[in-house]
C-alpha cells in the first residue's frame, strides 16, 4: 500500500510565483503606466497618460506666458527703440504714448511707466509660479503612479470572497434598573 504523500507530485514553483510589488514599482518608475499593465489594471493606463498630458500642457502654457512677459519686460526696460515686444501683449485700451519713455519721450507719464513695468513683472511672476507648480504636479503625478502600482500589486492576490455578509436585527438590551431598551444589532461576517 502506497502512502498518500508519495502520490502527490511536487508543485511547479513558477505557477506559485507571487505578484511582486517591487516589480510593479520598478516598472512604473521606468515607464509610467507599465506597473499598471503588470498589475493587469489596463483601464488605469489611459488615466496615467491623461494626467501627464494635462500637466505637460499646463507646463508648456505657463512657460510660454512666462517667456512672453519676461521678453516684454526686458524689451521695455532696455531703452532700445528696436525692441518692442511689449507692444504685442498690451490690450487695445492701453496707449503706448502714456507709458513708453523710449518711443514717446514727450507724452509718457512716469507713474504710468512704473505701473506698466510692475504689471509686466506681476504677470511674469504669475506664469513662472504656475509653471513651477505644474512641474511639481508632474513629479507628484509620477510618484502617485508608482504608489498606485505598488498598492495594486500588494492587493493583487487579495481575495474578496462571496462570503461577505451583514445582518441587521432588532435587539432588546438591558439598560439597568430593570429596564430594557430596543436597539439594533449589526453583525458583519468576513
Amino acid at each position: 500500500m502506497k502512502e498518500k504523500n508519495a502520490e502527490i507530485s511536487p508543485v511547479d514553483s513558477s505557477v506559485l510565483e507571487s505578484h511582486s510589488p517591487a516589480k510593479a514599482s520598478l516598472y512604473s518608475a521606468i515607464l509610467p503606466g507599465l506597473g499598471q499593465f503588470y498589475n493587469k489594471k489596463y483601464w488605469k493606463m489611459p488615466l496615467v497618460y491623461a494626467g501627464f498630458g494635462t500637466l505637460g500642457y499646463f507646463v508648456a502654457f505657463n512657460h510660454t506666458g512666462y517667456s512672453r512677459y519676461k521678453n516684454a519686460y526686458i524689451d521695455f526696460t532696455d531703452k532700445l527703440p528696436e525692441t518692442q515686444s511689449y507692444l504685442d501683449i498690451i490690450s487695445g485700451n492701453l496707449n503706448p504714448a502714456d507709458f513708453d519713455p523710449v518711443l514717446h519721450p514727450d507724452t509718457y507719464d512716469p507713474q504710468q511707466e512704473k505701473w506698466f513695468s510692475e504689471q509686466l513683472t506681476n504677470n511674469m511672476d504669475y506664469y513662472r509660479r504656475n509653471r513651477d507648480l505644474s512641474y511639481i504636479g508632474l513629479v507628484g503625478w509620477y510618484l502617485l503612479n508608482i504608489v498606485d502600482a505598488t498598492v495594486d500589486a500588494h492587493l493583487f492576490d487579495y481575495d474578496i470572497g462571496d462570503d461577505l455578509s451583514m445582518k441587521i436585527e432588532p435587539r432588546l438590551l438591558y439598560s439597568g434598573r430593570n429596564m430594557n431598551t430596543l436597539g439594533l444589532q449589526i453583525s458583519i461576517a468576513f
